[in-house]
């Protein structure tokens, strides 16, 4: 009989994107069934399902830092999901619970602790999420992307810690600039500036961008990811936006001189792994838990980016960071030689190994018992 492997996470690509690499790595070195444990409506079921992983929803409820009567509520939800959790991880039998992370993520690895299952628990961001605090509780083994991370925890915690770096997608490592260059029509001369909004997109920076394009065009050329929420196409020589740019994003990153990006850890990772100098302006903490805001100040402080603060990156100061960024090869590579420092390629290798080996050892354990 085929041991199973249980991927839990969602409510952001972020919280699944790292996974479905290590998956994609895994599968080449073992036979066994792995599936996915989301919520029941989350955004992350699409994105499994796709990649041919089986789905399975729980019902969850949003894990908050601070009071609200929601949170009343919120406390059955997640009890329900406890109970959902448990009765699928009895069918399920899994070998190993891998968690990615998001709140959806936190049911299932309790259920693994009072089943006896062994848990394996990521954090991508250098400021851990209340998820991951309250899976490294429960988990066996706690996989940081950053070692620095580590500090955020106590002493009982941080003998858990393993600092494997966070997963980056197979296709990303594949990108060619020669080829980049080619799609977009321009010479190895050509300064080439990339646009990131995160997944969802970014109003605030496509209009930033918008704003801009006529002085940046005659700098360089852009390419800029827009999302659904307000892509407009753009009928600028030299300026070429997307929706989302799909199997074109390795080569597009590879060709890219300098990015513009919001402060993600997954986009920060492959910034690191292709040695891509940013300007990074991180969602504040209106618009997320406050993780990009520490992930960029990390960033800045090693010299891989350039950080600006949504108050900070007014047009004439984009304007003027990026020209000067663009019109200094030195300092670009200075800052990719920084971005190479803090990240490596070998972080989806490093996590399966520790995956194999557990997988191993539990064969073992059921010959001798």
């Amino acid at each position: 009989m085929n041991k199973t492997v249980v991927f839990t996470g969602g409510g952001t690509a972020g919280h699944v994107i790292p996974g479905l690499a290590v998956i994609s790595s895994l599968k080449k070195q073992w036979s066994g069934n792995i599936v996915w444990i989301g919520s029941i409506g989350g955004m992350e079921r699409k994105i499994v399902e796709s990649a041919g992983i089986p789905y399975y929803g729980i019902p969850s409820g949003k894990l908050r830092r601070y009071f609200s009567l929601k949170n009343f509520i919120d406390f059955f939800k997640v009890l329900a999901a406890l109970l959902c959790a448990l009765l699928l991880l009895l069918r399920l039998k899994p070998s190993v619970i891998f968690s990615k992370g998001g709140y959806v993520s936190v049911p299932p690895v309790l259920a693994g602790k009072i089943l006896g299952i062994y848990c394996l628990t990521h954090e991508s961001d250098l400021d851990p999420g209340l998820a991951t605090r309250i899976n490294a509780r429960f988990a066996d083994r706690l996989l940081l992307s950053f070692a620095e991370t580590a500090n955020f925890f106590g002493e009982n915690i941080k003998a858990k810690i393993e600092v494997t770096g966070n997963p980056v997608r197979e296709e990303v490592l594949r990108g060619s600039r020669e080829e980049g260059r080619k799609r977009i029509k321009v010479p190895e001369s050509t300064m080439v500036l990339l646009i990131l909004g995160g997944s969802q997109g970014s109003i605030r920076i496509n209009r930033l961008i918008e704003e801009i394009a006529e002085e940046l065009v005659k700098e360089c050329f852009v390419i800029h990811q827009m999302g659904a929420l307000s892509y407009r196409k753009s009928h600028l020589k030299g300026y070429l936006t997307f929706e989302f740019i799909g199997n074109d994003f390795p080569h597009f990153l590879a060709a890219a001189d300098l990015v513009v990006s919001r402060a993600g850890a997954n986009t920060l990772w492959e910034l690191c792994v292709l040695r891509k100098p940013s300007i990074l302006i991180p969602l504040t903490c209106a618009g997320s838990r406050g993780d990009q805001i520490v992930n960029a100040k990390f960033f800045g402080e090693k010299g891989a980016a350039l950080v600006l603060s949504e108050k900070e990156a007014t047009p004439s100061a984009m304007l003027k960071e990026i020209i000067s960024l663009l019109r200094d090869r030195n300092k670009l590579e200075s800052m990719g030689r920084a971005a190479a420092l803090i990240g490596n390629n070998n972080a989806t290798d490093s996590i399966v190994r520790v995956l194999m080996s557990r997988l191993k050892d539990g064969e073992n354990e059921s010959r001798h018992a």
